[in-house]
């Protein structure tokens, strides 16, 4: 007996406005207020991520990628964001959201399409630090090794140095575009439903797609 195979339908994706922005806004307000303890303490964690890097950056063979890996942390946001989506979604169901269930989505349905797409993130992250590696190849060590006395006045009073602020900003850019067309959504939809992945990727794209002025906003 032959069986049919249907097609799953899709996840619609609605427009949304500024008045849908100014209630987001109003409800993490909500949330910090109401957990401002947890969510302090848990945000901690990442500046001291970044304070990691500059330390790495700062050893003068990596200082041409130091603002690139400080910078490069936000691919890395929303996997980080992902527990306190779920802390978000457990007070909202009136469930006890304490700060130990901030790592609730990877002992969980959530867990593989989390690892994916943060493995995702991690691909995009590496391959920023690689851009930023090659721009710096093709224009300030030109003139030589940026110094970490001289760093700024290489920069901005070069050429060379010029080129590289440039052609980097815009490179990150493109990178930080397509971090948000990927994500935006598909992190707080893996926590939040049970989906794959791809179906959540596929997900965040169109949503995009169909609200880039406030996206953009």
């Amino acid at each position: 007996m032959s069986s049919i195979h249907v097609t799953p339908r899709p996840i619609a994706v609605r427009r949304i406005t500024g008045a849908d922005l100014n209630w987001a806004l109003s409800e993490g307000w909500k949330d910090f207020n109401a957990k401002r303890g947890d969510i302090l303490v848990l945000a901690v964690l990442y500046p001291i991520l970044g304070l990691l890097a500059a330390a790495i950056a700062l050893n003068g063979q990596l200082l041409p990628v130091f603002f690139p890996l400080v910078a490069g942390l936000s691919v890395m946001g929303p996997a980080v964001a992902a527990g306190f989506y779920e802390i978000a979604r457990r007070r909202e169901g009136g469930i006890d959201s304490s700060w130990f269930h901030f790592f609730d989505p990877l002992r969980g349905r959530s867990r593989t399409p989390l690892v994916m797409l943060t493995g995702m993130s991690l691909v995009f992250f590496l391959a920023w630090i690689a851009a930023a590696w090659i721009i710096y190849q093709l224009t300030l060590a030109r003139i030589g090794p940026m110094t970490l006395a001289g760093g700024f006045e290489q920069l901005f009073s070069t050429p060379e140095g010029l080129a590289m602020v440039v052609i980097g900003n815009g490179v990150g850019a493109v990178f930080a575009v397509l971090t948000v067309f990927l994500t935006i959504v598909s992190f707080p939809m893996v926590v939040d439903r049970p989906v794959d992945a791809a179906t959540a990727v596929g997900t965040s794209v169109r949503a995009v797609s169909a609200n880039l002025p406030t996206i953009a906003a």
